[in-house]
């Protein structure tokens, strides 16, 4: 097979010696489903999605931007803050500043205001790429500062979540950032304004048990997984074995705790719908 030849090598193009196919690095991604070898751009083309099994590859927030939002109406807010380092770990900036050159991201989180289909909305990205979405203080602030602009500016809020939870590195201020967004969304929802939670795999711990779930609409992607603690984790604290799959979506769907599952080719239109239904439209 070509992917037999793939070497690791340094700099540009490297040539094998024993075959005249030439295979640049960072052209091709694995599945971690079904193991084949896939070249990138078929998977982006496919919206980063498997062609071979279909499993759902976690995607960069300004490919989820391109994907959702209508071209050219996204408007970040800018705000003026910076992760800090609360319990003064010697590592913690330095990992946060090469997550910032690795991902071009600043935070776990990318909000801002833009238009599906005409219709304008606030709107919050995570992505799993950056300390795995963990929710940490800027994190919490920049979702509350989200929330806060829709109710200003009478708009509906979609919050695409994929965590593994509160920031352990920032202790106790981590996890204020729950009760915090969870006040902002009760202004929300007495102003009568939609609030959209999209559930993308994975969203677990302290995300889970706040902002995510509080949706007037709960959405996930296929086979997204979702809960607070991992399955080994409670079944060692209940002492119980747990069915099988029970924090899939679909699982959750079946059991109430999310009103749809969603393929990605068709979030936008559901999104826009959702929108629509909830201004009176048809």
């Amino acid at each position: 097979m070509v992917i037999d030849k793939i070497k690791k090598r340094e700099g540009g193009a490297q040539t094998n010696k024993r075959s005249s196919v030439d295979i640049p690095i960072g052209k091709w991604v694995k599945c971690d489903k079904c193991k084949e070898i896939i070249y990138k751009e078929l998977v982006r083309e496919n919206l980063n999605i498997c062609p071979n099994c279909g499993h759902y590859f976690r995607i960069h927030i300004g490919r989820r931007i391109e994907q959702i939002l209508d071209e050219n109406t996204y408007k970040r807010f800018d705000l003026n803050i910076d992760t800090t380092n609360p319990l003064n770990l010697e590592d913690y900036p330095k990992k946060i500043n090469s997550l910032r050159e690795k991902t071009g991201l600043e935070e776990a989180v990318a909000c801002g205001t833009g238009k599906i289909n005409g219709e304008d909305v606030v709107i919050c990205i995570m992505d799993s790429a950056f300390l795995m979405g963990s929710m940490g203080v800027v994190v919490g602030e920049k979702i509350t500062y989200a929330i806060e602009q829709a109710v200003e500016k009478k708009l509906p809020l979609i919050i695409f979540s994929v965590s593994g939870g509160a920031r352990m590195q920032e202790g106790i201020f981590s996890l204020m950032q729950m009760a915090k967004t969870t006040a902002a969304l009760t202004k929300l929802d007495e102003a009568g304004l939609l609030y959209i939670s999209v559930l993308t795999d994975p969203t677990y711990g302290g995300v889970t048990a706040s902002f995510a779930s509080l949706g007037d609409v709960i959405l996930a992607e296929p086979h997204a997984m979702i809960g607070f603690a991992g399955q080994r984790v409670i079944e060692q604290t209940i002492g119980e074995k747990l069915p099988e799959g029970f924090q899939t979506a679909e699982f959750l769907l079946e059991h109430g705790f999310i009103d749809k599952i969603v393929e990605r080719k068709d979030l936008k239109n559901t999104l826009y719908k959702l929108i629509k239904l909830h201004k009176g439209g048809k």
